[in-house]
């Protein structure tokens, strides 16, 4: 990782680091710097299921980058400084903030489920629903429009549309068995991969919000808070450190089933994950300007990520408290949460507060 020459963003020196708000922006920010291990790990692995390769081929093929935003150009409304200018603008600042150009096309699509999602191929879309325009506040749209433009850095979209393509097609050919195992096997690699996609772009979301309590209340709105301000932060966070550390191999293999076929990590161990993330260096090392760089990317072996992969299942066997892991014995991260150390370690932050954790922290929000 590498510090630019002007000076660190954040340190006053020059004001092209900021955008709105005061926040700071990342020129040349790789997505490795913000990617979950676990999530470079996974999408190395699902590169190396059989025939992998060749469906993203034939998908890829199938679907026309024309289809996918013509749908929305007919169905959805177009963000622009005329329609939704407050998006818009959140928009441009996430982008910049990430360095990502050209800036995405957003749509919002009438539909009451708070969804928001990122697909097509060559030039990514981003989707947001009404329903969660209403759920959450502009903080909060600001954390997920963030989200939503990590995942076209990450270069996601492309996996994203093949899952939701693949289980169309798995719903048409069920009657072929062969056929029909063969693409499940595939969404089963692809909605493990993509969980831990969620959590590398949780992280991107708050380097451009910037506002870990920001974050932590979209997640507790997605759970069921209506009213974030009133909840008891520090109980939403233990629910995950219960969720983790109590039950016995019973509730393990439960937590597996639960978990199965979905795509996104549950919603409390989601926010216990990436509190515990700002809590940590490596936040701190991204906004003093210490990160890893597109630039550099062409020189990073594929082998780090794999090592990192590795390392980060190694230290969620050796913290979490869940009774199969100590029953098997080996490593794993079937509920794609955090153990109760680490959720502990991030309780602490949050009722000790920010900056009694790091008094010497001066960045925004």
């Amino acid at each position: 990782m590498t510090r630019s020459d002007g000076g660190a963003p954040g340190s006053g020196s020059s004001s092209r680091w900021a955008i709105g708000g005061g926040r700071i922006r990342f020129p040349d920010i790789s997505p490795r710097a913000y990617e979950h291990p676990a999530d470079r790990g996974a999408l190395v692995a699902l590169r190396a299921i059989p025939g992998f390769d060749a469906v993203l081929k034939a998908v890829s093929g199938a679907i026309g980058e024309r289809s996918v935003r013509l749908l929305c150009l007919a169905s959805s409304i177009r963000v622009s400084p005329r329609q939704y200018p407050l998006l818009h603008q959140m928009l441009n600042e996430c982008s910049t903030a990430l360095d990502v150009q050209p800036v995405p096309e957003l749509y919002v699509q009438q539909s009451p489920q708070p969804t928001a999602m990122t697909i097509g191929l060559d030039r990514p879309l981003i989707v947001i629903s009404t329903g969660m325009l209403d759920l959450v506040d502009d903080d909060g749209l600001r954390f997920i429009i963030g989200h939503e433009v990590g995942h076209v850095l990450s270069g996601h979209a492309v996996y994203r549309t093949m899952l939701l393509q693949l289980i169309n097609i798995a719903t048409s050919i069920q009657w072929m068995p062969i056929g029909y195992w063969g693409v499940r096997a595939i969404i089963q690699g692809l909605n493990e991969w993509y969980r831990k996609s969620e959590l590398s772009c949780d992280r991107a979301g708050l380097l451009c919000g910037q506002d870990p309590k920001a974050a932590l209340r979209v997640h507790a709105c997605l759970a069921g808070a209506q009213n974030p301000d009133e909840m008891d932060v520090a109980g939403f966070l233990d629910q995950a450190t219960e969720y983790t550390s109590t039950g016995d191999v019973r509730d393990s293999l439960l937590k597996i089933v639960q978990v199965s076929g979905q795509t996104h990590p549950l919603a409390a161990l989601r926010a216990a994950e990436l509190q515990r993330w700002a809590a940590g260096e490596e936040y701190r090392a991204i906004l003093a300007g210490d990160y890893a760089r597109r630039s550099e990317d062409a020189d990073a072996p594929m082998s780090e990520d794999v090592k990192a992969a590795a390392a980060s299942y190694a230290n969620a066997f050796r913290t979490s408290s869940d009774p199969l892991f100590r029953v098997v014995g080996g490593v794993g991260t079937v509920v794609g949460g955090v153990g109760s150390a680490a959720a502990g370690r991030v309780r602490d932050w949050w009722q000790h507060g920010r900056d009694a954790a790091d008094p010497d922290d001066n960045h925004p929000g």
